[in-house]
């Protein structure tokens, strides 16, 4: 007997170069030649959707990668956070995520694409316009991933603030705290902006009536009139709104700040617990920030974070960890939990999380080329033995695969 979809969970993939381990790329399978070309982008995408995967993410960023987003005070001689690190051993420069978006989502028909922006340095009307155009051109399938940046190095990039250098001592002072939350503050206001001029044309907007000459109705577009400290946006957008209405809005938390985020603006958290009892106490805060927020009715997808190495027994996926290690010249740290071993293991993993209350998870596969097929072809099919995932798409959008209303447009009549 199935039991019902509330039980299934859901899963998304974050795809960031030939992986997240940064010797991923020297592995035989990575094709490090093709990373800048549509067609290694759209086979990634195409093996996720092989198994179902409600949604992929793709990483993007203002500056270099750099092993070193984190470092010891300035104090002890360590580099402070953000700056690069100058390596030539590993994956540097990237294509920009919602572009790369754009060019494969004609390729998909029903996985989700979320690329990431940077909320710090670009302007939200741009972003709303770019991620609607993402909506239609995927017919419903589009969200974004939004991050900020602290970094002077990216700052410089664009010459209008500066920010000054800081290392994790500073980041845990009360002025540190403050300097973090005027940061998410602005990435609130950035998503309300984008949130607002999605609905700033209604839905029947366009008439497109070639007999009488009118093509819209101007009455149902709308000014946003939004005024906050860093943005005065007064609307509407240029872009219709999206098919979703909505398109779905996600972000990454590591502490209390950012989980304020995630409980104000978004639709799904990602999370970055070590063990069950830390996954609960996580997910109890952003559901009372939630409530604190007057969003306690509304659906907030909290998802845990995982980077995978999966092979036939533990033992060959340890191993491979050592090589890759062995390989970059040290072992491979990473925010979020590393697990390496069978498919079976790690779905047993999961299962045990989500009794923590998650309702997914974000893998970010080690070695794309190896591990993101063992996804596919291992993990999804064991999960579906266990009925604790779909067997195949049964809805048309991202918001209906996780089962998320299309919202009604808050500037049009009752």
């Amino acid at each position: 007997m199935s039991s019902s979809p509330a039980s299934h969970l859901h899963l998304a993939v974050a795809l960031d170069g030939t992986g997240w381990h940064p010797a991923s790329w020297r592995e035989p399978v990575a094709r490090p030649r093709e990373l800048l070309t549509a067609g290694y982008w759209a086979d990634q995408v195409a093996e996720a959707e092989r198994g179902l995967i409600d949604f992929v993410t793709i990483e993007d960023g203002l500056g270099l990668q750099s092993s070193l987003p984190q470092s010891r005070p300035r104090s002890t001689g360590g580099t402070p956070i953000g700056e690069p690190d100058g390596r030539t051993d590993q994956v540097r420069g990237r294509l920009d995520a919602v572009i790369v978006a754009a060019r494969i989502a004609p390729l998909s028909r029903h996985i989700g694409l979320v690329p990431t922006v940077i909320a710090t340095h670009t302007e939200p009307f741009h972003i709303s316009k770019a991620i609607a155009t993402l909506d239609y051109v995927s017919t419903g399938r589009a969200g974004v991933r939004v991050q900020i940046s602290a970094r002077p190095n990216e700052a410089d990039h664009f010459g209008r603030r500066a920010f000054p250098p800081f290392d994790l001592a500073e980041l845990a002072t009360p002025a540190g705290q403050e300097r973090l939350a005027e940061h998410f503050d602005e990435a609130a206001d950035y998503i309300e902006v984008v949130r607002r001029l999605w609905d700033s044309w209604e839905d029947d907007a366009e008439i497109r009536d070639a007999a009488t000459g009118r093509f819209i109705d101007r009455d149902k577009l709308h000014y946003i009139d939004f005024e906050g400290r860093t943005f005065s946006v007064k609307g509407p957008s240029i872009t219709p709104r999206p098919p979703q209405g909505q398109p779905l809005v996600t972000s990454l938390g590591h502490q209390t700040i950012p989980y304020r985020l995630i409980a104000r603006q978004t639709d799904v958290g990602y999370i970055t617990p070590q063990d069950a009892a830390q996954a609960r106490a996580i997910v109890a805060e952003i559901r009372a920030e939630q409530e604190a927020a007057g969003r306690a009715g509304d659906t907030v997808h909290v998802f845990a974070d995982l980077v995978v190495l999966l092979d036939d027994d533990r033992a060959a996926a340890e191993a491979r960890k050592d090589r890759l290690d062995a390989l970059d010249g040290g072992p491979y740290t990473s925010d979020a939990r590393i697990f390496a071993g069978t498919a079976a293991q790690l779905a047993d993993l999961l299962e045990e999380f989500a009794a923590e209350g998650l309702t997914g998870f974000r893998l970010r596969p080690a070695v794309l080329g190896h591990d993101l097929p063992r996804i596919s072809r291992d993990l999804v099919p064991e999960l579906q033995h266990r009925d604790r995932f779909r067997t195949a798409y049964q809805a048309d959008t991202l918001r209906g695969h996780l089962g998320l209303a299309r919202p009604a447009n808050r500037y049009a009549a009752a």
